[in-house]
């Protein structure tokens, strides 16, 4: 089993920023990938970055450039640094942790842009 605890969500205008911090904690060991997705109001969640154990990255193309997504393996964290934050960015922040043991779910962290 493997727990995921976000924090760093809240109110922000639009072309501010935000970082998001997402830890694990359980069982985590071999290759894995942590990401992150969302889910705007009335929308399915979606990728936004994902950050592989051994360093691959995917962003959705409606954040590159203003996202990125780290990693602090030593202390199982993953963050995303989110600049010029615009209004459709508004959701709930969902932390992933995926590997061969499966995949786990934050309970998710809110963002909201204001215009």
């Amino acid at each position: 089993q493997v727990q995921l605890v976000e924090s760093g969500g809240g109110l922000v205008q639009a072309g501010g920023s935000l970082r998001l911090s997402c830890r694990a904690s359980g069982f985590i060991s071999g290759s894995n990938v942590m990401g992150w997705y969302r889910q705007g109001p009335g929308k399915q969640r979606e990728l936004v970055a994902t950050l592989s154990s051994g360093g691959l990255t995917n962003y959705a193309d409606s954040v590159k450039g203003r996202f990125t997504i780290s990693r602090a393996d030593a202390r199982n964290v993953v963050y995303l640094q989110m600049n010029s934050l615009k209004f459709e960015d508004t959701a709930v922040y969902y932390c992933n942790f995926a590997s061969r043991g499966g995949t786990y779910w934050g309970q998710g962290t809110e963002v909201t842009v204001s215009s």
